[in-house]
């Protein structure tokens, strides 16, 4: 799309890449509102089934954008000087683009926060069902089958259109999302279907806002005293319900018992005013949450760059595989990709029996630790950008090509290889390990919606990258990010960029040192609360189970 934007629209590049940057955040953000409304309305099958269609409709509206030339402004003319002249997209050009993205953004929504609950929906709930135990490996799985289409993506659909043309190289994707679709709504009969069980966010609103109105009452010491349903509670805590916690104690106050709530008559309580303990402490999971969760937003934002400037340094740089063959600059992408596929493999069949020899834990480490090793490799990788674009722009300077952003540099783009490779690793470490961190941790009423804050943080973590060109863009008088950038001073953002992940990665040590991992009750049978392993957490002190795709979870009511 960068490529797309600038090459094709005639995009200058520091606005085409805000432009990517705001859709691929605008795209992570409505999850948001696909999980209300499957969980509220709809249910997942139909929300995917919708979603598909919309994501559809904006990818057509990209094929006739590519192949209508009323809709994309005249090829540049050529001048006697080295820069030709283009004319930029008009509004209406631009208008036809932006509803397209807008259309695909929306279609993502209805898309991504189900297609991962809806896939473990048909291991039934706990994994009681055939090939439950399997579940975790689902989640894997997903990931995986996700990296390779990437892969296809970012080689054969790429290669297709810099070499063949935009309309074919938008229209396979369109033609794939169509079968994608109609093989997903073929399958109806054969799928488990949850019913949707009323928002969460809901019962979120329904705990602070009786909090807020019971403000001026005491909380009391003894946490017995505090309104328990078990029948109330029982469609949303099928695994157990949570125990109190001594944290954030003025939301307990939404579960005091006071004589105008009656709760003596056998009638459901109003639950903007009374709520039980195990809906106090949903909330309460969630706060504690979203610190850890916060951290990959600054990861997000400092790998946004990869698919904008990153691929900007590659068309400057000797791009040849065989002297007939160059390496189209979106493909370079792919390093990233490979090696992602390449480590979940190896996580899985190698790291994890090896750590486990030392840990002694089945997982091999934690979903913490493997989120916290992801955020190291993330500064590695960025630190490695800043290198490499210093010797880029050095090698651009001896050859005297600082004026001349068409010249190819003589210097191999392979040399972009190890900060593709480190980002891939991160990404193999730390977005598995983030999902299975807000599956686990997030109340169990909330999981189909926990893979929606897993795409926020990359709504936000896009806008944050877009802020922060930005504000470079600003404070550098447009000096150090130019459409030249032979002349730019790229190298300088990435060690910013550098500083401000460190920063990050010394962030979620300390949120990991406080983090306390959730309790519950398990049909009565008393406490699971979670003492400490060893590593500042906490586990269940009576059982745990654990599961093969290295995460430790939580206590469960059937194993």
């Amino acid at each position: 799309m960068i490529t797309y934007l600038t090459q094709q629209l005639h995009l200058p590049l520091v606005e085409a890449s805000n432009l990517l940057t705001n859709f691929m955040g605008t795209a992570a953000f409505t999850p948001v509102f696909g999980a209300i409304i499957a969980d509220s309305y709809a249910g997942r099958f139909w929300t995917i089934a919708g979603g598909g269609t919309l994501y559809q409709l904006g990818m057509l509206g990209l094929v006739v954008s590519a192949l209508a030339t009323a809709l994309r402004p005249a090829p540049c003319a050529a001048a006697a000087l080295s820069t030709p002249t283009c004319q930029r997209a008009n509004d209406g050009q631009l208008a036809v683009l932006y509803l397209s993205l807008l259309f695909t953004a929306l279609g993502s929504g209805g898309i991504r926060p189900c297609v991962v609950a809806f896939g473990a929906d048909q291991f039934g709930v706990g994994g009681r069902r055939p090939g439950g135990e399997q579940k975790w490996s689902f989640f894997n799985f997903y990931f995986f089958t996700m990296g390779l289409a990437v892969l296809l993506a970012l080689t054969v659909v790429v290669y297709i259109q810099e070499n063949v043309g935009w309309g074919w190289g938008f229209g396979i994707p369109a033609i794939a999302m169509f079968v994608s679709v109609l093989s997903f709504v073929v399958g109806y009969p054969l799928y488990v279907r949850v019913r949707p069980g009323g928002s969460p966010f809901v019962r979120l609103v329904q705990v602070i806002v009786a909090a807020i109105k019971k403000r001026k009452e005491a909380v009391p010491e003894d946490a017995g005293m505090l309104y328990q349903n078990k029948e109330l509670d029982a469609p949303i805590a099928a695994d157990g319900r949570l125990l109190h916690t001594n944290q954030l104690r003025f939301l307990d106050r939404a579960a005091i018992v006071t004589t105008t709530d009656a709760v003596d008559s056998g009638a459901e309580p109003d639950l903007w005013r009374l709520a039980t303990v195990h809906r106090v402490e949903e909330l309460k999971s969630i706060v504690r949450m979203l610190p850890l969760w916060a951290a990959s937003i600054t990861l997000i934002a400092a790998a946004s760059h990869n698919f904008t400037f990153a691929i900007q340094q590659s068309r400057t740089m000797d791009r040849r595989l065989t002297p007939r063959f160059e390496i189209p600059p979106a493909s370079m992408i792919i390093f990233t990709t490979l090696t992602m596929l390449v480590s979940l493999s190896l996580y899985d069949r190698v790291f994890v029996p090896l750590a486990r020899r030392y840990t002694g834990r089945q997982s091999g480490i934690s979903y913490f630790q493997r989120m916290g090793a992801g955020l190291a490799v993330s500064v590695l990788g960025v630190l490695a950008g800043a290198l490499v674009e210093g010797k880029r722009r050095r090698a651009a300077a001896e050859h005297g090509l600082l004026d001349s952003p068409g010249a190819t540099v003589p210097i191999s783009v392979f040399w972009l290889v190890p900060q593709y490779a480190l980002h891939g690793v991160s990404d193999a470490l730390s977005t598995v390990a983030h999902m299975e961190f807000l599956y686990d941790q997030s109340p169990e009423s909330m999981r189909s919606s926990s893979a929606a804050l897993f795409w926020v943080a990359g709504s936000l973590g896009n806008y944050l990258g877009t802020l922060l060109v930005m504000v470079v863009q600003s404070a550098s008088g447009g000096e150090w990010l130019q459409d030249n950038i032979n002349r730019g001073r790229l190298d300088y953002y990435y060690w910013l960029v550098t500083f401000l992940m460190a920063l990050n990665l010394a962030y979620y040590i300390v949120c990991f040192h406080f983090y306390t991992l959730k309790s519950f009750d398990v049909e009565g049978n008393g406490a699971q609360r979670r003492q400490d392993d060893g590593e500042g957490q906490s586990r269940s002190a009576e059982r745990e189970t654990e599961l093969d795709t290295g995460r430790i979870g939580a206590s469960k009511n059937s194993e």
